[in-house]
């Protein structure tokens, strides 16, 4: 054991799972599931394990294991020269033929491009938020499902989001000898439904033998834990803006077709000037297909809606509070910082392009900007109380992000009431997505029918 002084939620897991090789800790967002991961990891004993995570999560990855678990080498296999030693280690056999313990943290969009990975044997591999191989026909989850490791273990907060059959890839990773239709027979129930076109669909209907299934997952040494069995936390509030779809939106909806300028929706005065080069001042919209009328609709819902960018900016000046601000696109960002930098407050970001946390840790009124992508389903952000989500996530995928980021606030360190706020287009797609999500569902398509 390390020197590490777990929770007694946390080391009821690792004795609960003392005798498994493979695991799956699906604890809820909060929790603790890297410091219960990387112990067990600890505790597996392995010379080479491998970490696979989302890229926003390598670098807390990387700095967990060196602070906790000196003795480790462990690396950033984003990186070359990281990248290469870390090879040199395997191919050698030079870290099987002495004392030394070495930690490889790659992300998921990477790894199955790294073919010197599928060839490492006798190691211990974990998956953080292991539901990202819910589709075993994606890339990545063939490479991963087709690795040999000697241990696994699994770390979600939402393995299925209530859908039993995203289960099946990682019930394969814990050693359940069943075959994906042997598993639907058993636990899925479903019927073919006449999709329009000649064609039959098969639909979910529900689940069956779920006690079954439960008793037979803990069997493989699967645990879950929701936080509100082992911690109170403060109490939750949601609160909705409704503002009204613009002219340009019931426009371009009914015509498939926009020419707008973009600086007449701002909120300033002088917009060219005060706007710049950072925005597109004139966008020609043309949704000639149901993917570029998505994508047109969700913006003419965000970033062109100038009644929303002036609520946002009525919720900044109703607090000096930190704020965590949800969003999709780099424009909205772009628009939303103007805001912040008019009303002189700071800001932090995490997205594609990368990170940066000063305002975050340091000033009390900053704003952090988190894209879906890159932050909801990754990060301690329980100095702030307040998110408010500008813009919804839409598609595959949607609920997971949307349930998880907000638990980005309500997690273990939190003592004050967690405060959401939507900002919904009344009338507009958007408000059928917003629906959606609250019954658990990802729509894209449909909401144009």
């Amino acid at each position: 054991m390390t020197d590490l002084i777990f929770m007694p939620h946390q080391q009821k897991v690792l004795d609960q799972t003392e005798d498994c090789n493979r695991v799956a800790y699906y604890l809820d967002m909060g929790l603790g599931k890297t410091f219960v991961g990387a112990e067990k990891v600890y505790l597996l004993n392995n010379d080479v394990n491998l970490v696979i995570c989302q890229k926003s999560k390598i670098d807390d990855w990387v700095e967990h294991f060196n602070t906790y678990y000196p003795d480790y080498a462990v690396f950033n296999l984003t990186k070359k020269t990281q990248a290469v030693r870390f090879r040199e280690l395997i191919d050698t056999k030079d870290v099987y033929n002495s004392d030394l313990q070495i930690v490889g943290v790659i992300n998921y969009d990477l790894v199955f491009r790294r073919s010197y990975i599928s060839h490492i044997t006798n190691f211990t591999l974990l998956l953080d938020e292991s539901s990202l191989i819910s589709n075993e026909t994606a890339k990545r989850s063939k490479f991963i499902l087709k690795l040999k490791p000697e241990s696994v273990v699994l770390l979600s907060g939402t393995p299925t989001a209530g859908k039993y059959e995203r289960l099946w890839s990682q019930l394969y990773l814990l050693g359940w000898d069943i075959s994906k239709k042997a598993f639907w027979k058993s636990y899925v129930e479903s019927e073919w439904v006449e999709n329009g076109d000649g064609y039959k669909t098969e639909v979910i209907t529900g689940y069956k033998n779920v006690n079954h299934l439960k008793k037979r997952l803990s069997q493989f040494g699967a645990v879950f834990m929701k936080t509100e069995e082992v911690i109170e936390l403060p109490e939750q509030v949601e609160q909705t803006v409704f503002m009204k779809a613009t002219k340009e939106y019931r426009f371009f909806m009914k015509n498939s077709y926009l020419v707008l300028d973009t600086l007449n929706l701002c909120q300033f005065k002088d917009d060219s000037d005060y706007y710049g080069t950072d925005v597109t001042p004139r966008v020609e919209m043309v949704g000639d297909n149901k993917l570029t009328k998505i994508l047109y609709a969700r913006q003419l819902c965000g970033q062109y809606h100038k009644e929303k960018l002036e609520a946002f900016k009525d919720l900044l000046e109703s607090t000096e509070d930190r704020l965590i601000v949800f969003y999709n696109f780099n424009e909205e960002l772009t628009r939303l910082r103007k805001v912040c930098e008019s009303l002189g407050r700071k800001v932090s970001f995490v997205n594609g392009s990368g990170r940066s946390m000063y305002a975050y840790e340091e000033i009390p009124n900053s704003v952090t900007f988190i894209q879906y992508q890159a932050g909801a389903m990754g990060g301690n952000y329980q100095k702030a109380n307040k998110i408010i989500y500008f813009t919804l996530p839409l598609g595959k995928g949607s609920c997971d992000l949307w349930e998880q980021s907000k638990k980005r606030i309500h997690r273990i360190g939190q003592t004050k009431t967690c405060f959401y706020y939507y900002l919904i287009v009344k009338g507009s797609f958007e408000e059928k997505n917003f629906a959606a999500l609250k019954e658990g569902k990802e729509l894209t398509d449909e909401l144009f029918t």
